[in-house]
């Protein structure tokens, strides 16, 4: 007698039993106290079984993907460490750039992977539910998976050492870092808008992309095997963004003006912390892939502006800070690099002057602006440190109070002036970059006079160890807080030229082709 078998369940029969099949309607407790944060931003929503999770993942299959790119993962991992990987990079310098990214952005992924649990749990809903709990898990698992990238470097080149100690420190670092906090301290729909949608969607292909091609072209095998395997997670991250936004708008037409502030707001927000990444990919790569002006124009005003056009029927308009953007992509990496060039002695990592052969990459890809407004400066300080008048600078800058950026940037149409704008809240001024920060800073002034700020950290004696003591008459500032940094003065800042990982990285490429 044949066995009788049930026809397999297809996997949309599976993502449902495991999604609205477990979901319930409470009954022991109000819905609003079980769900306290749904109603308080405005948002309306209807129907929560009419947000379609594109990829209908289940748990099952979920550990299924994940444990074969796992595999691949760190197979690629131990080959590069077993085969002395770090002497195949075409330039030590490029290691700098992994500080930076270790610092700035892995935690990032772990704000996240905390930021979509509760958001998840916040959602009545269980579809965008279970999609928010799968992001989580890939979330925490990128943050993992870099640090274990990234961790063979730290037995051969300083920096690495205290990367989560300086991540809640360091000055710059409170750029990426209060992007994060912004948005986990938001309700959840404004959260799934500025890292689901504008974050994930809009600015992560400009991160990960470029660069992780960039790490590929440098010989770095790790980055590149952590990127690859990210890849597809991000992917869905970004299709379940976009699937976010367009639930919303189609639950209510009231939602719109709300989406679109949040957009504005998220955007720009976003995009200066890619000021960052505009650096490492014009500065940072020994051998460079693209410019941040062609990566822009490729995957912000074409890609983006696709989506934007797409969005078009719900009434969705570019962001408020587009225009300025596209216009900055011509002077973004260079200023920046500038400042950290001036202030390379309170970074964990070296900087240096670009070379002539850098300075001529960057005029053929910048002809209308690198030779009329940057090139000079650059050639004036790098004949300064060739005979012996290397400056560091050691005052403390202004720092915008929106996106803690020191205030470097200039005005849209003028490159010779910097912006500035004032507002005044409660008879305190405070002081913001950009027309996009002061919209920022004016639309949410209580939240963001709470803004921790390096530098008013700083002078407020708020950043040294407690073994200092400010009133003794050798008392070094700078110094103090590099020990609260666990920085070591001309170990791990100061030039790439004449630093241990220079020194270190030509001796063993030396002994590793000679006798």
């Amino acid at each position: 007698m044949d066995m009788k078998v049930n026809k397999k369940l297809g996997l949309k029969e599976r993502y449902n039993l495991m999604t609205r099949d477990l979901a319930w309607t409470p009954t022991y407790q109000a819905v609003q106290d079980v769900y306290p944060y749904v109603e308080y931003e405005g948002i309306k929503i209807h129907d929560w079984d009419k947000f379609e999770d594109p990829f209908r993942m289940t748990m099952d299959a979920y550990w299924k993907y994940q444990a074969e790119k796992e595999k691949k993962l760190y197979a690629i991992i131990d080959a590069f460490n077993q085969n002395n990987g770090h002497l195949g990079l075409t330039d030590a310098r490029y290691i700098n750039s992994l500080k930076l990214f270790l610092t700035g952005v892995s935690p990032l992924e772990y704000m996240a992977h905390r930021g979509f649990a509760h958001v998840g749990r916040a959602f009545p809903g269980a579809g965008p539910r279970v999609a928010c709990l799968m992001q989580s898990l890939d979330e925490i698992r990128h943050s993992q998976t870099q640090i274990h990238s990234l961790s063979n470097y730290n037995k051969f080149y300083n920096g690495f050492q205290n990367w989560r100690h300086q991540h809640d420190r360091v000055w710059y670092l409170s750029v990426p870092k209060s992007f994060f906090d912004d948005a986990i301290t938001a309700g959840p729909f404004e959260y799934m808008i500025a890292i689901g949608f504008a974050f994930e969607y809009v600015l992560t292909n400009l991160l990960f992309v470029p660069f992780i091609s960039g790490a590929a072209y440098n010989g770095d095998m790790g980055a590149m095997a952590f990127g690859f395997s990210a890849q597809s997670d991000e992917s869905r991250h970004m299709t379940l963004g976009l699937e976010i936004i367009k639930f919303i708008l189609e639950q209510d037409p009231d939602n719109l003006p709300i989406v679109q502030a949040w957009i504005d707001k998220w955007f720009w927000r976003g995009y200066r912390v890619l000021t960052l990444v505009a650096m490492m990919m014009d500065y940072m790569l020994p051998k460079k892939v693209m410019s941040w002006k062609e990566a822009w124009e490729i995957y912000a005003e074409q890609n983006g502006g696709a989506l934007f056009n797409d969005l078009a029927r719900y009434g969705i308009k570019v962001p408020a800070g587009w225009t300025q953007a596209c216009k900055d992509k011509e002077h973004l990496s260079h200023q920046a690099w500038a400042v950290f060039y001036n202030y390379g002695a309170a970074a964990p990592f070296h900087t240096w002057a670009p070379s002539e052969k850098d300075m001529e990459w960057l005029s053929a890809k910048y002809p209308d602006t690198f030779d009329k407004y940057y090139r000079p400066r650059y050639e004036h300080w790098g004949k300064e440190a060739a005979e012996g008048r290397r400056f560091y600078n050691t005052t403390l800058p202004m720092l915008c109070q929106t996106c803690q950026i020191p205030m470097f940037f200039t005005e849209p149409d003028d490159p010779t002036k910097i912006a500035y704008r004032e507002s005044t809240y409660h008879g305190m001024k405070y002081h913001t970059c950009s027309d996009g920060c002061k919209a920022i800073f004016d639309n949410e002034p209580e939240k963001y006079i709470q803004s921790w700020l390096p530098v008013h950290q700083i002078y407020q004696g708020n950043c040294f160890t407690p073994e200092a003591n400010p009133g003794a008459p050798d008392f070094n500032p700078l110094m103090e807080v590099l020990k609260w940094y666990r920085m070591e003065f001309g170990r791990d800042n100061l030039d790439y030229e004449g630093s241990p990982d220079q020194k270190n990285f030509n001796a063993w490429k030396q002994a590793a082709t000679g006798n």
